[in-house]
């Protein structure tokens, strides 16, 4: 996602131009139908405060966390926000790769590419995931008289045609739906109103992340190299193949990047587990067709949307996301079964109480470690 050489190294004007060129139109609706879609799903966000709230506990009464507000958008307007949001969190790297560029061979060769170029790849990729995207906490992007944020930085977007498509192309009950996707983003919202120091927490993981990037051009050249004879199926002769399966997200690390990304996997998991499995936990009570939802959309994320998005799903590491829903929501039922509710928030105590990646893998070594060994 960057270049090195150019005025600046990317273009995000030029990334927002071409994603919003590129991205899919929205499914076809009138205006009055879009304008209900829109307040069908700004109470839906309202009324799933109280919900999300009474199952997890996770605010304690009299407590009332930061407020952020709920944005309903469209695909140009979560285009933007994301942007945005890559533009804040990528200036420390951007900013120690425009230091580097040009001092060698390579940052010559990368150096013609410049900055235009990387701001199409941006978008192009953005243009993908533009179209499938049904709601996102954003955490880092600054607010915008467009896009405002909350007092700790935060924003719920709802991103209304996305919805709408999905809930046509599984054939499910549109209000139940439009409630049910709400209770999963209402959770992530909670997540980071209510634990103030998690917010930070991630954001200094992926910082130490980006800190290890190498930014030696002829590095960046050979990593990529190796990535591309990898997903191409060829390697070098003698090499041996255990990168086979690796998306170019993960071949594309140092050994020490490898370590954070476990840390932060985890931690993806223990958040978008713990959403899917609030969403099924207060779904029976308050979505009559929950059972049907969950069974059809399950189906939809296994199977993609066709060859192509599979393939891009491989390519850019996405195939790990569903996994963290899985591996993360069988997580969290199994440590509130075994301790309760109360006893699963100590999760959200501090990052040395935030499960390993093993522990995903493993509850019963994250309830000896954070529980027995307290007692």
């Amino acid at each position: 996602m960057t270049s090195i050489g150019g005025a600046e190294m990317v273009d995000w004007n030029l990334a927002v131009a071409t994603a919003t060129r590129l991205v899919r139109p929205g499914p076809d609706v009138s205006r009055d139908e879009a304008r209900a879609v829109v307040a069908e799903l700004r109470r839906h966000a309202k009324a799933s405060e109280e919900h999300v709230r009474g199952f997890t506990r996770m605010i304690p009464d009299g407590h009332e966390p930061q407020d952020t507000p709920v944005l309903v958008v469209d695909r140009a307007g979560w285009i933007r926000a994301n942007v945005a949001g890559f533009r804040e969190v990528l200036r420390p790297l951007l900013d120690k790769m425009q230091e580097r560029r040009g001092s060698g061979p390579g940052g010559a060769v990368l150096g013609a590419v410049g900055g235009k170029v990387t701001g199409v790849e941006v978008g192009m990729l953005l243009s993908f995931l533009a179209s499938r995207v049904l709601g996102q906490y954003e955490t880092f992007a600054p607010p915008s008289r467009e896009l405002p944020s909350g007092t700790g930085g935060g924003r719920l977007l709802l991103v209304a045609p996305n919805v709408v498509h999905v809930e046509r192309e599984l054939e499910v009950h549109p209000h139940d739906f439009r409630l049910w996707v709400c209770l999963h983003e209402e959770t992530h919202r909670t997540q980071f109103t209510a634990v103030p120091w998690l917010r930070d927490h991630l954001e200094g993981e992926i910082q130490s992340f980006l800190a290890e990037t190498d930014v030696d051009p002829m590095t960046v050249l050979e990593r990529l190299r190796e990535a591309a004879q990898s997903l191409a199926g060829g390697r070098p002769e003698g090499e041996a193949g255990e990168d086979g399966g690796r998306s170019l997200v993960e071949i594309v690390q140092t050994p020490a990047q490898r370590e954070i990304l476990g840390r932060l996997t985890a931690v993806m998991s223990l958040l978008e587990g713990h959403a899917d499995f609030v969403m099924d936990g207060v779904g029976p009570d308050v979505v009559p067709s929950v059972a049907e939802i969950r069974e059809k959309f399950q189906q939809r994320r296994a199977r993609g949307a066709g060859r192509l998005d599979l393939a891009l799903r491989k390519l850019l590491g996405l195939d790990a996301k569903l996994r963290q829903y899985r591996d993360g929501e069988r997580f969290v039922r199994a440590v509130v079964q075994e301790v309760g509710m109360d006893g699963f928030n100590r999760v959200w105590t501090s990052p040395n109480t935030l499960p390993t990646k093993a522990e995903i893998a493993k509850p019963a070594d994250w309830v000896a470690r954070v529980h027995r060994k307290a007692e």
